[in-house]
């Protein structure tokens, strides 16, 4: 489905997954859906040690669940080998996609987490119009991966 959609529509997916999340579970937990966005609330002082840690825990927990139930689906084609295909995260190094190195991917990383941060924070913080915080989260989150599309290009094997 990968080379159907491409990364514009793969990053568009990412974007309207988080707008989902934020207006459907925004109230109730705040949609915390990464320990990064925790912690920056947490360094915001938006939230306490104790709470960004527990938060966490469940975060990561999720990911594990959410990451055993795309195994369960991929695993129902014939020829899916997790060995080979994974389960549609990035990589970086020789023979990989770009072959970038871990520093960049770090860099990348760090830089593009931060600019996420910087946003929620912005868009969250009192006083701001929240009614369209998702939006500007979602439409955020969609710029950077299909700027990691564009110059990383990424098509999860799992969705080809």
């Amino acid at each position: 489905m990968g080379e159907h959609v491409g990364t514009l529509g793969i990053s568009l997916a990412f974007g309207l997954s988080i707008v989902a999340a934020a207006y459907g579970i925004g109230p109730i937990s705040s949609a915390h859906l990464n320990p990064a966005v925790s912690f920056g609330m947490m360094a915001a002082g938006r939230m306490s040690g104790h709470d960004a840690a527990i938060y966490s825990i469940a975060q990561v927990a999720g990911a594990t669940l959410a990451a055993a139930v795309i195994l369960i689906i991929a695993s129902g084609r014939a020829d899916y080998s997790l060995a080979t295909n994974g389960l549609g995260q990035n990589d970086y190094g020789a023979g990989y996609l770009g072959e970038y190195s871990m520093g960049a991917a770090f860099l990348f990383e760090t830089v593009a987490t931060f600019r996420f941060i910087t946003v929620i924070l912005g868009v969250t913080q009192n006083g701001a119009p929240t009614t369209l915080a998702g939006l500007a989260i979602c439409l955020t989150l969609a710029g950077i991966h299909r700027f990691l599309g564009v110059f990383w290009p990424v098509l999860p094997t799992v969705w080809a």
